[in-house]
């Protein structure tokens, strides 16, 4: 399930969760699977819960996630995000038709949205518009967020590999998350998560493209993710994220996962 999300001048975790695809092979018909990661931040506050969800059937996807601020942090920035992406799977990759998110912040609202036609030309529009706008260019070849770490995802079950760069523009920004391997990691269990077990270590590095604003340092600069393989066929799952931003260190934990005849719960 693809998943990071993006806290407007908060600089949390981002694109990682909204992107957390979860599955890398053709599904059946109506392959539904499910997830809530709860994310963690500097003395351990509990920052973030967000919630993933992939449907897949035949070459079709959908991704959906919702995420949300809480505990303290909530009391100074109370944000709630919104965003789905659909298009085509491929053996070992993805191409989105469309990407539209909804960001709600101390009463503020924000809306991106994305459209990628069948010739190749990408319609992206963001309300309120940004200051820098990206150029005609500069959005060829990109896909959202949430398609990008789908596309990961497919690649690492089918070949083995992190290495790739995705070019990404989410109807307001526009980026490259590179992706390197990090090898095999034995994991045990941290921070309330009781997952063990040998897992793929990716590691990503996020570069801003174009002419940047006060928003463009929003998101995870960089940071580890480690794969596992927990439900039946050739997938792999997100199970734990450490990554830098603007606050410091934060990580992710898979708390739940629901799909495939799996119903696993690694947190309360």
């Amino acid at each position: 399930m693809a998943l990071v999300p993006s806290f407007p001048r908060l600089g949390f975790v981002a694109v990682p969760l909204l992107a957390l695809g979860l599955l890398a092979t053709p599904a059946v018909a109506a392959d539904r699977i499910s997830a809530r990661i709860e994310v963690y931040g500097p003395l351990r506050l509990h920052v973030l819960t967000l919630h993933t969800r992939l449907e897949e059937a035949g070459d079709r996807y959908a991704i959906s996630t919702d995420y949300a601020t809480t505990g303290v942090i909530a009391m100074v920035v109370d944000q709630s995000t919104h965003a789905e992406a659909r298009g085509r799977v491929t053996p070992v990759s993805a191409q989105p038709e469309s990407f539209h998110s909804e960001t709600r912040r101390n009463g503020d609202e924000r809306s991106n949205r994305v459209d990628y036609g069948p010739d190749g030309k990408i319609d992206g529009s963001s309300t309120p518009p940004p200051p820098n706008p990206v150029t005609a260019e500069a959005e060829r070849g990109t896909v959202d967020n949430l398609t990008a770490y789908l596309r990961l995802e497919r690649q690492l079950a089918a070949k083995k590999t992190c290495a790739m760069t995705v070019p990404v523009f989410d109807g307001r920004h526009r980026y490259d998350l590179v992706f390197a391997d990090a090898g095999q990691e034995t994991l045990a269990p941290d921070g309330g998560q009781k997952f063990e077990g040998t897992t793929i270590a990716c590691r990503m590095t996020r570069y801003i493209r174009g002419i940047p604003d006060d928003e463009r340092g929003e998101g995870a600069q960089k940071g580890t993710i480690w794969y596992a393989s927990l439900l039946p066929g050739d997938v792999v799952i997100p199970v734990r994220m450490q990554l830098d931003t603007q606050i410091g260190s934060v990580d992710a934990y898979l708390a739940e996962l629901h799909g495939r005849g799996v119903d696993l719960q690694l947190m309360e």
